[in-house]
């Protein structure tokens, strides 16, 4: 497992950028969520060297206002992210990637999709900022994980508790992997986290109609499948994956599964796959 705070700085628009870069190969460019301390090690920790050693270049950078990079002081949107994003893309200058997005950053994937030519394939998981909402939910229980995400303190103890909430592995909520959310949403990341739960949040849902790369849909059964299955009606050519026993956090809760789709999707010779499935 690579060390937290083991990699490399680049500048890009501006921003002195936190990433880390393992193996060679098609390159695949990974985007992490907003959840609180979201960065490299605490999202990508299980998923970088296992899919570099299946022949990709992965690269995983903190975006702006997360992790160890700079901040934006003047600007927290998702704009700025895809903005800051595609420059850090240019400076690893990369001519073609796909993209993996956790959560919100399914959100920044598309955006980018839809205004770079040299984007390949995209995998999204989980992005409720991303998907439609179904017309019968369970409205407090979405309230509360809002309550829990934006009221955040950082500590130990809540990013424990916060983990335990998230995945449905727990063994996989180790001393490091807490320690290293605890640092990651403290601090000025704190004040950045706050201010980006007060910004609106448009959605884009229906402008992904004009995708044109294949996309792999993946979603937990225990983190509204149903917002899934409406995302991947939007998405022309999408297949979808539904994990039983997963929450949010997919790349953990399923991570040997999850590493065999990607690969196997970011490899096929198909370009437009069309089935829906369910990984139970």
């Amino acid at each position: 497992m690579i060390k937290p705070g083991s990699g490399e700085y680049i500048e890009a628009d501006g921003i002195r950028t936190y990433f880390v870069h393992r193996g060679s190969g098609p390159a695949l460019v990974l985007l992490h969520g907003q959840p609180p301390g979201g960065s490299v090690h605490v999202v990508w920790h299980r998923n970088i060297e296992a899919i570099a050693d299946a022949g990709f270049s992965v690269y995983a950078f903190d975006s702006v206002g997360f992790g160890r990079s700079d901040h934006d002081p003047n600007d927290y949107s998702r704009d700025r992210r895809v903005r800051h994003a595609l420059a850090f893309i240019d400076a690893m200058g990369l001519d073609h990637y796909s993209m993996w997005g956790m959560s919100d950053g399914s959100n920044l994937a598309c955006r980018i999709a839809l205004r770079d030519s040299r984007v390949e394939r995209m995998v999204l998981q989980a992005s409720g900022s991303l998907s439609p909402r179904p017309p019968v939910r369970d409205e407090a229980a979405e309230r509360a994980a809002a309550e829990e995400r934006a009221g955040f303190v950082p500590s130990l103890e809540n990013a424990r508790t916060y983990l335990q909430h998230s995945l449905v592995n727990q063994a996989a909520i180790t001393d490091e992997l807490v320690e290293e959310m605890f640092a990651m949403s403290s601090g000025r990341n704190l004040e950045s986290h706050q201010r980006r739960q007060a910004l609106p949040n448009p959605p884009i849902y229906d402008e992904l109609k004009a995708l044109t790369v294949p996309v792999m849909l993946m979603w937990g059964a225990n983190d509204s499948p149903m917002r899934g299955l409406l995302l991947f009606q939007k998405i022309p050519g999408a297949e979808l994956h539904i994990f039983d026993k997963c929450g949010h956090w997919i790349e953990i809760d399923q991570t040997e599964r999850v590493h065999a789709l990607v690969t196997d999707f970011l490899t096929a010779d198909q370009r437009f796959p069309t089935r829906a499935t369910a990984a139970l």
